[in-house]
Parts: structure tokens; C-alpha cells; sequence
């Protein structure tokens, strides 16, 4: 076994990188989200990377994807015992960018809260997301985005767009309850521009993943959707790490079964 540490964004996708090259059958991301995405980005970007088993250790905030693998609210002791029992399954990916993601991309309010909350970092827990949350809203202005997708087109100003392979976003949130990380469609939720009180009333019913009825919701499942933005270049978070892209336009993908994940039994 052989345990390398990351110094930084993207250097967890250059060391999976090496170890695909180096004939690695496993390996496991001991972190968050920040750092399975790295992995992940690393095993896919190399021929047979896919096929490498990719196992999780939570030790972030959000731990969005260890809850597809079975392991979140684990210690890590307990995390690693569960993985030498785990049973292996092919996990979708989503494409944005020349980008993989494992859990969510997010557009318009999305990204507004991962940008206040980096600014945060003495934040812990359910505190690191529930605060930011409340705080981004009080500044935050729906942008006007074009959104069009098989079977469902909309143009207007929207309060946030998740693309989800996973069912949460930022942790507590069930964005997309309904989402299967193998069954090859990507589910996205669209948020239209809400009042202060619409969006207090909201926050708990996407805690509990109850939103799908409210009037500014729309929740479709697709393989392919392409966004415009309509008032300036795209920001967006792409398993919770912000991106600045200087294009207006980009197209959200999936990929069907291309990540070899170990789950807990």
C-alpha cells in the first residue's frame, strides 16, 4: 500500500493520474468532495482509469459522494473496514467543461454559496453550508439563463440550476431525491426567481427533498442539457469547486458507467 498527501486543488488528479500509469487496481481518496473530484478527474482522463476501483474515506463537510457509496457519517477507521468488504458499481459521470464530476454541477445561487463560503473557512459542519446559504441570498440577483434539453426548454431569470448525478448538493440538501448514480440520465433541478419568503419556506422542504411541488421548481431527468447565460460569462461549481469558464454557453453531458466505485455492503 502507498499513501501519497495532495498540497492543493488538482494535485490528487495528477497523483491518480500516476497511479493508473503505475498499474494501481485501487485506490481510495481519504478527504471531501474537493478531493474525490481531483481523483476521479485523474482515473478518467487515462485509458483504463475507469476501470480502476475508486473508494472513499469521508473526511469532509458535504461528504455528497460517500453517501452514493454507503459510507458517510463513517469515522475513517470504520470507513476503511467497510471498504475491504465493499462490492464494486459502475457509477455515471457528468462532462461540463472538458470537466468530470461525480456528484453536481450548479449554476446561478449554487455557486454564490460556495463563493461566500470559501470566504468562511472557520465554518464546520451543518454550519459551513446553512450559513452561507442565508448569507448569499441577501445579495444575490437571479441571473437570466436559456435552458434547453429534450423534452424541456425555458428562458428566464432563475434562482439556481443543479445538474445532479447524486441526490444532495452542499450536504444537507436533497436536490435531486430521485437520482441513481448508475442509471445513466443526469436530474436536474431548476429553481425559478423566488421571494425572501418563498426561499426560507423552501430551504427546508429541499432539506427533506419535498420541493419537487412548488410552482418555481421544475425537476426532468436528461442526458444532455445546454445552458446560456444570458447576462454574463457562466460561474459555476462543479462538485463544489468554483470554475470561471469566459464562455456564456456550455453543454452538461453524461457518460454512462464510466467510474468503478466500491460500495459498502
Amino acid at each position: 500500500m502507498e499513501v501519497e498527501r495532495t498540497d492543493g486543488p488538482g494535485h490528487g488528479a495528477e497523483l491518480a493520474g500516476r497511479a493508473v500509469l503505475a498499474g494501481a487496481q485501487r485506490i481510495v481518496a481519504v478527504g471531501g468532495d474537493g478531493t474525490v473530484h481531483d481523483v476521479a478527474n485523474g482515473l478518467l482522463r487515462h485509458p483504463g482509469g475507469g476501470d480502476v476501483m475508486l473508494g472513499v474515506v469521508p473526511m469532509g463537510s458535504g461528504n455528497d459522494f460517500a453517501k452514493l457509496a454507503g459510507l458517510d457519517r463513517q469515522s475513517p477507521v470504520r470507513a476503511v473496514q467497510r471498504l475491504v468488504t465493499a462490492r464494486t458499481a459502475r457509477f455515471d459521470v457528468g462532462l461540463v467543461c472538458d470537466e468530470y464530476f461525480v456528484n453536481s454541477v450548479g449554476f446561478g445561487f449554487g455557486p454564490e454559496v460556495v463563493r461566500v463560503r470559501n470566504t468562511m473557512p472557520e465554518l464546520t459542519g451543518f454550519a459551513s453550508y446553512f450559513v452561507p446559504v442565508l448569507r448569499a441570498f441577501a445579495r444575490f440577483r437571479p441571473p437570466r439563463f436559456e435552458i434547453r434539453s429534450r423534452g424541456f426548454a425555458e428562458t428566464g431569470y432563475m434562482m439556481m440550476l443543479e445538474v445532479c448525478n447524486g441526490t444532495t448538493a452542499g450536504g444537507s440538501y436533497r436536490v435531486a431525491p430521485d437520482a441513481l448514480p448508475g442509471d445513466g440520465r443526469l436530474d436536474v433541478c431548476l429553481v425559478r426567481r423566488v421571494s425572501l419568503l418563498r426561499f426560507m419556506l423552501a430551504v427546508p422542504r429541499v432539506m427533506r427533498g419535498t420541493h419537487a411541488k412548488m410552482r418555481e421548481v421544475a425537476l426532468f431527468q436528461t442526458r444532455e442539457v445546454s445552458i446560456k447565460a444570458l447576462d454574463g460569462p457562466l460561474l459555476l461549481h462543479v462538485d463544489g469547486e468554483l470554475r470561471h469558464p469566459e464562455a456564456r454557453q456550455c453543454t452538461v453531458r453524461v457518460q454512462a458507467g464510466r467510474l468503478n466505485v466500491m460500495v459498502a455492503q
